[in-house]
């Protein structure tokens, strides 16, 4: 009977030294945290998409208790976020600013041409590393969708050929992260005008690679009233501190290559409910 006996009490010992010490230990590493980071995170989204600046969701909380952030960084959470987050700490509530992203190309089909065929893998990534695509401009949209994989809105999609924002944008920036042209920014979403080309060739090579190109005319920068906009490696280029949306650009362009956004997030979230 003892042989049995004696086994079970020293393994039985030996437990409950092993948890005492785990306790034990437990209460002399214990690291007290804040409780408000939790609260914190609980109210942010959970994206994780760096838009902030911070590595997720997580660490932007830390940031934000310890004084290190402000509270209105969120951007797919918006100002709602930032209400909730200053009601945890007893601050004043900052507003968001809506941002949106913004697609710097409209070299839809008929506007370019198609050098060869490509039959490797259907990405962006994949299609850039192979003679810059397929697409008679080098500059412009690949149009295989990486920006559409990426984005949790479904805010972004393919529209013949090239893509487009056309739901309510977080203003996450993944797509802009995604996209190996460089073609997607994100801008205020009261700024309505944008700029629908990225080339960097000279004007003669620019008509005959896309029919909706920018050709570099300068014309935008000459008629723009407020100096917002100006024609740099051979694209217009919008400062949108000094734009006023007032749209005289957009009528000068000869090419097109200016448009006026005039569809608000209110009226995209109207449209995405309907």
């Amino acid at each position: 009977m003892s042989t049995y006996l004696i086994p079970v009490i020293i393994f039985a010992v030996l437990g409950l030294a092993a948890g005492i010490l785990l306790t034990a230990a437990a209460k002399i590493f214990y690291v007290k945290t804040d409780e408000r980071i939790e609260k914190i995170g609980d109210s942010l989204p959970q994206a994780n998409c760096g838009a902030c600046g911070y590595a997720g969701c997580s660490d932007y909380a830390n940031a934000i208790v310890n004084g290190n952030a402000p509270t209105n960084l969120c951007k797919p959470g918006g100002t709602e976020v930032s209400r909730k987050i200053s009601s945890i700490l007893g601050t004043e509530v900052l507003e968001v600013l809506p941002e949106t992203a913004v697609v710097h190309c409209r070299g839809n089909c008929e506007a370019v041409k198609k050098r060869f065929e490509f039959d490797g893998i259907q990405s962006c990534a994949a299609a850039k590393r192979f003679y810059s695509g397929e697409k008679s401009c080098s500059y412009g949209c690949l149009g295989y969708g990486d920006c559409v994989s990426v984005c949790d809105e479904r805010a972004i999609e393919i529209v013949d050929g090239v893509a487009d924002v056309t739901g309510v944008c977080a203003a996450c920036g993944k797509c802009v992260k995604v996209c190996p042209n460089g073609l997607i920014s994100i801008k205020p979403v009261a700024k309505h005008i944008d700029v629908k080309c990225s080339s960097k060739d000279n004007g003669k090579a620019t008509k005959q690679a896309c029919s909706n190109g920018c050709i570099g005319c300068k014309i935008c920068e000459k008629k723009c009233p407020h100096g917002a906009v100006i024609v740099a490696d051979n694209h217009a280029v919008i400062d949108y501190d000094k734009c006023t949306s007032c749209g005289t650009c957009v009528s000068a362009c000869p090419r097109k290559c200016l448009v006026n956004i005039t569809c608000t997030h209110s009226e995209k979230a109207e449209q995405a409910d309907n």
